[in-house]
């Protein structure tokens, strides 16, 4: 157990650090398979959302989810580590709404079949695939309810969460994602990790009770649109600030992991937090309590298995050695990634 632990340590010690340089300075990073590597919702971040998801579950999920608790949280960032790894990951994180001239659902279809047949699998790679990844995810958890496959249903559940809350960042909706565009470099991780963890410790995470999702394809849409509501505020309230503070006041330093990393300074990052007005904690919500609802939503789906003999499983050693192995995988690839500049 310390041993796992520690290994877990480790990996977000050396990750971190390398996401956090990439945020800040705006790079994008492509794998050996030239995937184009986006900006990403924190670790921190992912990793609460997932967590306090479990709250929102009724009672017949609780103890099995409960019980697991600490392996949803921990892999919240999977999908972020294998956008270096698996090709076709990075495209599941995200959709630039902007890159087509209509997003009604007659020009861009919501089920995904009919999306590729009129603008082709590869220009919907391009632009991103969030809200097709999201239903595709969720029928793989019904499926793994079906099973009663303790190690699947955890697996795509953790997913299942990170998706989601990908799909309620606002600059995961724009082809201006690290605001590359409007000369914003590093907004996506100022906005995205930066203030979640200088001020997520002051937010209201009570959500209510996960509740049933009639129309997930519909949902998942929703949360995309809602998103890209916010979008106007977050780059616009950052170019006003940056104007009035100037370069010089924007900028610091700090220690992270015996590293001197550039960030955001507190001062900049709080006038900016107040400007938008409770907006991050209000994404943050609606992740939560959309992945408590779709979790539900799986399992009912499924039948409703019961649960409780699943919360007396237990991983076996070669399970455990395959999904150390993997990560490693996904590590050693990670830094075989080059900067794209």
């Amino acid at each position: 157990m310390f041993c796992q632990m520690y290994n877990g340590f480790i990996w977000l010690l050396v990750s971190g650090n390398i996401f956090l340089g990439s945020l800040l300075n705006g790079n994008r990073f492509y794998s050996s398979q030239s995937a184009k590597i986006r900006p990403v919702w924190g670790f921190y971040a992912h990793q609460q959302i997932n967590r306090l998801a479990v709250f929102t579950l009724p009672a017949d999920m609780m103890p099995f989810f409960k019980k697991y608790i600490g392996f949803l949280t921990d892999n919240a960032v999977n999908p972020d580590k294998r956008r270096y790894a698996v090709v076709g990951e990075a495209p599941r994180h995200f959709i630039d709404l902007d890159a087509y001239p209509d997003t009604s659902s007659v020009t861009l279809p919501r089920y995904y079949k009919e999306a590729a047949e009129r603008y082709g699998a590869d220009t919907l790679a391009i632009h991103g695939l969030v809200p097709w990844q999201i239903q595709l995810t969720k029928y793989q958890l019904t499926e793994a309810f079906r099973q009663r496959n303790v190690r699947r249903i955890l697996r795509v559940a953790a997913d299942l969460g990170h998706y989601i809350a990908d799909a309620n960042v606002p600059l995961h909706t724009t082809r201006n994602y690290n605001g590359q565009l409007t000369n914003q470099q590093g907004i996506h991780g100022f906005w995205e990790s930066r203030l979640p963890e200088l001020f997520s410790t002051e937010y209201d995470f009570l959500t209510g009770q996960a509740e049933y999702v009639y129309s997930p394809q519909k949902a998942a849409w929703r949360a995309v649109f809602r998103a890209n509501t916010a979008l106007d505020s977050v780059l616009r309230f950052e170019q006003t600030l940056t104007e009035e503070v100037g370069e010089t006041r924007k900028y610091g330093f700090e220690e992270r992991n015996g590293l001197t990393t550039k960030v955001y300074s507190a001062d900049f990052s709080r006038k900016y937090h107040e400007l938008l007005r409770g907006q991050v904690e209000r994404q943050m919500r609606l992740s939560i309590k959309m992945v408590g609802d779709f979790w539900y939503t799986c399992w009912v789906d499924a039948g409703q298995p019961d649960l409780r003999p699943l919360a007396t499983y237990q991983f076996t050693e070669d399970e455990r050695k395959e999904d150390a192995e993997e990560k490693k995988i996904w590590l050693k690839r990670l830094f075989s990634a080059r900067s794209e500049e």
